[in-house]
């Protein structure tokens, strides 16, 4: 398997590959970069085109659940995006917060981050802002945000628990996370899990449910629900790629699931965290994670 700085190249790559391709060429593609017999990137995706805020050009097809829809956003909040790639989770939350709330999306591929401003600008949104960073350290201050959302990006970040703290430091004391991602219940085929498309089409950097949720009790989260789980079923015709016949009948009838989940977790009241200098004085630094929630 590669390094974590390896992982983190191949999904930079991988998504400054699919924010470069036009909105119609996305569309035509089920899988967002390249054809559905050798990708998985949008098998995973909800339908936002009811919400309130939805851009169509913001709208790649790169997301796992509709975190926005449980975020209990209200009006004035602050509201971070983490992985924002074009913007569709920031627009959407925009609609919640009104022209007095703020919402700032981070990702790390500069190309997600050139279209997402495109598309604000075009929109005429102020109070939309898209910061270029590592979602390990994000370029932010602590106890800014309200509500923190994300779209199937945690699972494409090596270092899960350091973005989980820097969740925790971020938000306000009080403040809460909606956040869609990719778990596993039971294991992955060795091809699967070591295969570094399925890494950047988040499948083989997801965890374990248990271990996943786990993650956020240690770091001091309060009222964990589990707002939203579904199954995702990977076509066989993606499966081939990297498995003979026999090994997907074994995968599809040994037990194992991967599951889109929408996690909800609140930051104790009363708790405020102490400004990091090397992390304010790196804002700019333009490591981790990936454009656009991902499949």
């Amino acid at each position: 398997m590669q390094t974590d700085e390896q992982l983190k190249q191949i999904v930079k790559e991988k998504y400054a590959e699919i924010a470069n391709q036009s909105t119609a060429e996305n569309k035509a593609s089920c899988c967002g970069a390249g054809g559905c017999s050798t990708e998985v990137y949008n098998i995973m995706s909800d339908d936002y085109t009811t919400m309130e805020g939805y851009n169509a050009d913001a709208d790649l097809g790169l997301g796992c659940g509709l975190p926005t829809q449980y975020a209990q956003i209200k009006q004035g909040d602050t509201v971070v995006d983490l992985g924002s790639g074009a913007g569709n989770d920031c627009f959407v939350a925009r609609a919640h917060t009104g022209e007095k709330g703020k919402v700032i999306g981070i990702d790390f591929t500069p190309a997600m981050i050139q279209k997402a401003r495109m598309n604000a600008d075009a929109l005429g949104f102020n109070n939309v802002e898209f910061r270029e960073g590592d979602i390990e350290h994000m370029p932010l201050g602590g106890n800014t945000a309200d509500v923190v959302v994300s779209n199937c990006v945690l699972n494409l970040v090596p270092n899960k628990d350091g973005v989980i703290k820097e969740i925790y430091r971020v938000l306000k004391p009080g403040g809460h996370f909606s956040i869609s991602d990719v778990v596993l219940v039971g294991q992955l085929p060795d091809a699967l899990r070591k295969d570094a498309e399925m890494y950047a089409g988040c499948v083989s950097g997801a965890i374990q449910k248990e271990v996943y949720l786990e993650l956020i009790r240690l770091n001091q989260f309060e009222n964990i629900i589990v707002q939203k789980e579904k199954p995702i079923i990977i076509p066989n015709d993606i499966l081939k790629n990297y498995l003979s016949e026999t090994e997907i009948d074994a995968f599809n009838n040994g037990g194992a699931g991967i599951f889109s989940v929408t996690v909800y977790a609140e930051k104790p009241k009363g708790i405020t965290i102490t400004e990091n200098p090397e992390i304010k004085n790196n804002a700019s630094s333009t490591v981790c994670t990936p454009g656009g929630g991902c499949c």
